[in-house]
């Protein structure tokens, strides 16, 4: 009799125990899915935004999208109201070792003849970091190589992007850094002409083809958060995928009850017939 509620006690305790195992499979499986997300989170791409602001009266605007992926940077940019049909320079200006530059202001305008050059902005935005060229070398060196610089279509829009690879230094100070546009039309011809002078870069570009048109400077943007046609930083997920050894250990542990219970009823069965016998 003992042995009976022995092996009847043993099968009950082991029903509910497989019962649990089973039931935690999937919220393990959860569990562990979350944390690959959170893991993807956190390996994944990082995108800023930068709201593109006209500087010299110039009428150029846009915006900015920088998006890291390890040092791997892909700028794409979309501006407007720049000067029709010709080439814009453009870089990535700022410091990576702790300076605060920004966006210069009027007060840039150090001769007061009304135009912002780029030597009077260079204090208030910082020398040249990466020149966003079309193509080839995107150093300080590529800050004037027109040739591979973007132009604005008819109506006066620059649409770029290209995906360069940065040092860690430029990964580690995104924020500090900003975009500036160069190209300004003063007597508004649609074209760059030697008006305002000589660029004091180089005496052989116009000092309109060289001047700041516009300046944005980094703001923190969540990803996916940017706008429709923005550069892709969605990182990988693990959404659908389930643990297989764990839920094979829940149903290992299930098989193993059962068997349990087959093996009591066996013995209780034989139990039953040896009484019969001996009466």
């Amino acid at each position: 009799m003992t042995g009976h509620r022995t092996a009847r006690l043993s099968a009950f305790l082991a029903l509910p125990a497989a019962l649990t195992l089973a039931a935690a499979a999937p919220a393990l499986a959860n569990e562990g899915h979350g944390g690959h997300q959170e893991a993807a989170a956190a390996k994944g791409s990082q995108a800023y935004q930068i709201d593109l602001e006209q500087l010299n009266d110039s009428g150029a605007s846009g915006t900015a999208m920088l998006s890291l992926d390890g040092t791997k940077l892909t700028v794409k940019i979309e501006a407007s109201g720049l000067v029709p049909g010709q080439p814009h320079a453009q870089h990535i200006h700022g410091s990576t070792d702790g300076h605060d530059f920004h966006c210069p202001d009027a007060s840039a305008d150090k001769n007061g003849d009304g135009i912002t050059t780029t030597a009077e902005g260079l204090p208030a935005y910082g020398d040249i970091n990466i020149s966003l060229t079309t193509k080839g070398d995107t150093s300080k060196d590529s800050g004037l190589a027109v040739d591979r610089m973007p132009a604005a279509d008819k109506d006066g829009k620059v649409s770029y992007e290209r995906t360069l690879t940065v040092s860690q230094d430029v990964v580690d100070h995104i924020k500090d850094l900003h975009v500036v546009q160069h190209g300004i039309d003063p007597n508004g011809n649609d074209k760059y002409d030697f008006g305002k002078g000589k660029s004091e870069l180089d005496p052989k570009l116009p000092q309109e083809a060289t001047a700041p048109a516009d300046c944005g400077m980094v703001k923190g943007a969540a990803v996916g958060s940017m706008p429709s046609g923005g550069v892709e930083t969605g990182s990988g997920g693990t959404q659908g995928i389930e643990s297989p050894g764990l839920l094979a250990g829940g149903g290992a542990a299930l098989l193993a009850a059962a068997g349990l219970l087959a093996v009591n009823r066996r013995n209780h069965q034989r139990t039953a017939e040896a009484r019969t016998d001996r009466h």
